[in-house]
């Protein structure tokens, strides 16, 4: 194994950092304080990320896109981190499914989706079915050469902006010596569909402006052209897509991670108590030890679980490694910035309660850190035969 980055890589990560300082950190206190995010601030991001050139950075060059690999696209997802989530959504990341689009699906909504014409929305998650994905009850039945839609997705993030919706949905059930085992469909749905509904979701605690909406279908007619991959192969594109957000949601954790120690580190190098600066006490002086240990083995744990991915190499379980360990890290962070700071870590002259709150979403979403320990121990035990 080779450690450390590249020349370009390491320029990658300088450019994605000094942009999210200079056209990000400007707008979080706007954001926190009404929980939007104004037309003008959202549409100057996009326009200055797609000057850039890392608009759909994600895609490949095939398609007119920068083609960054799994390790690079991590790199960014991590300096992004550094930065409110309803303000680098924008920096414009469309789900790398789209690539199963194919037909008239390109010209559509894959080509205007990388070029930041077209905004997606990615739509899974059900009131009562969450980590159960196969007990969703959002369903779609044949009729004639289309498929009428029934049922509610909730907690989707993104909603709000997008102008069309990756949709999984439950279009049909085999009997296994299990139980009954749903077949899912992944569907393309266009904001403003007959039958199609987007309303306001739940006010959360964390990432306040980055909103969560609900989706209500009432008899949506949907024609076979709005399938993307095969009718029942849901989950042979869903499972490409928990790749990526995945490492996502580890490599922003990364990210959000460095920022919060950068406060708790100036803190207590500045801070004084009892004629010193309470750097010098080992009641502080450990927490930074320790916090910054986490930090960078969480870090190497991302980036390696790109890396295996980029080598077409099994990745499955140190993907669900990263996840887990990153985010529950991030945790004990945000955390001990507070306790560092001590009450100031609790007002809002500071960031960190933003942080702490914000923190505490990333061990449910993507697979909560018990799916992420399932899916570790599943890999450990199945190669024993167990």
């Amino acid at each position: 194994m080779q450690y450390g980055l590249n020349d370009e890589q390491e320029m990658i990560a300088a450019t994605v950092r000094s942009f999210v300082e200079k056209e990000i950190y400007p707008h979080e206190d706007l954001v926190e304080r009404s929980g939007e995010v104004p037309a003008e601030i959202a549409h100057d991001i996009k326009r200055k990320t797609i000057e850039l050139g890392f608009y759909a950075c994600n895609f490949p060059e095939s398609v007119g896109a920068a083609g960054l690999n799994h390790l690079e696209f991590a790199l960014v997802e991590r300096e992004l981190g550094r930065g409110s989530m309803a303000l680098t959504h924008f920096f414009g990341r469309p789900q790398n499914i789209l690539m199963a689009c194919e037909g008239d699906q390109i010209d559509r909504y894959l080509m205007p989706a990388v070029r930041g014409e077209r905004m997606d929305a990615l739509a899974m998650t059900e009131p009562g079915a969450g980590s159960d994905v196969r007990g969703m009850k959002c369903v779609a039945r044949r009729e004639g050469g289309d498929w009428i839609v029934n049922g509610t997705k909730h907690f989707i993030s993104g909603a709000d902006h997008a102008d069309f919706f990756i949709v999984f949905i439950a279009t049909g059930e085999d009997q296994t010596p299990k139980g009954p085992k749903k077949r899912i469909t992944a569907f393309l749905v266009d904001r403003g569909t007959p039958g199609f509904t987007v309303r306001d979701g739940y006010r959360s605690v964390s990432h306040r402006g980055y909103k969560n909406m609900i989706l209500d279908f009432d008899d949506c007619r949907l024609p076979d052209a709005q399938v993307l991959g095969e009718v029942d192969g849901g989950f042979d594109v869903m499972n490409t897509w928990l790749y990526a957000t995945r490492i996502t949601v580890a490599a922003m954790s990364v990210g959000r991670a460095r920022r919060v120690f950068d406060y708790a580190l100036d803190y207590a190098a500045t801070r004084e108590q009892f004629g010193q600066k309470i750097g010098k006490f080992q009641g502080v002086s450990f927490q930074l030890a320790d916090m910054i240990t986490e930090i960078d083995a969480a870090d190497l744990l991302t980036l390696a679980s790109a890396d295996r991915l980029d080598q077409n190499l099994p990745a499955n379980r140190e993907i669900a490694s990263a996840k887990l360990y990153a985010s529950e890290m991030l945790a004990r962070v945000t955390d001990a910035a507070i306790q560092i700071h001590g009450g100031m870590g609790l007002m809002d002259d500071y960031p960190l309660e933003r942080f702490w709150r914000d923190a505490r979403v990333e061990r449910i979403w993507d697979g909560t850190s018990e799916i992420q320990r399932h899916i570790i121990s599943r890999d450990l035990l199945r190669a024993l035969g167990a």
